[in-house]
């Protein structure tokens, strides 16, 4: 199983928090998930300045996850803070919207996927099999870190799995080693974790563990 820790702060103290204990079990080039909210389509805000993402200079891929009411706007700044792919979900967006940002990642190389919340069925992505190869299936309402795992969500993980066989499908929130198995079982490729792996006394182990599912 592929983990990708998360980031998931309201401030820049957290952040480099998180980034120092990540740097003790990730080598350059693994993924980092960036959780990045605007306070308006998700309840809460985290630490958004992408400029100041890019002084940091890590040594990690960063996937963005674009939790904003107009995803449209945040990426070039983001694609100049040095992402490499980035997470869009499927309620804030129309065909139009879907094409310019595929355009800007594209001429950035730069790779793309969506998202939907626990509630949002799976049908809607249907218009878009086959036009990106990275889902992820979010299994907590989007906000904050710590929530618990909607098991409801599992039928989506299996919806996709069917229905783009060859695509890629993180799942996001609540990730134990219990939850990431039935991730795993019902089609997941990747799971994604910040409070399993980062509240734990030994988030070495802890994201080990979750790998080892």
């Amino acid at each position: 199983m592929k983990v990708f820790p998360v980031v998931n702060c309201p401030d820049l103290v957290s952040v480099k928090e998180k980034i120092e204990a990540a740097r003790s079990f990730l080598t350059p080039g693994d993924f980092l998930h960036v959780d990045v909210a605007d306070g308006v389509f998700s309840f809460h805000t985290t630490w958004n300045d992408p400029v100041g993402w890019r002084d940091l200079h890590l040594p990690f891929a960063i996937e963005a996850h674009l939790m904003v009411e107009h995803p449209l706007v945040w990426i070039s700044p983001w694609l100049a803070a040095g992402v490499k792919r980035f997470i869009i979900h499927i309620e804030t967006i129309n065909g139009e919207v879907f094409d310019a940002i595929a355009e800007l990642c594209k001429n950035a190389g730069a790779e793309f996927g969506l998202s939907s919340n626990p509630e949002t069925p799976a049908r809607p992505m249907q218009s878009y099999l086959g036009r990106v190869n990275f889902f992820q299936v979010l299994g907590v309402n989007p906000g904050l870190s710590g929530q618990n795992f909607l098991p409801l969500t599992l039928a989506k993980v299996k919806w996709l799995r069917e229905n783009a066989p060859r695509a890629i499908i993180e799942v996001d929130g609540g990730m134990t080693p219990e939850t990431a198995k039935f991730a795993k079982d019902a089609g997941a490729d990747v799971v994604v974790s910040a409070s399993y792996i980062f509240g734990s006394n030994d988030p070495k182990k802890a994201y080990e563990e979750l790998k080892n599912i």
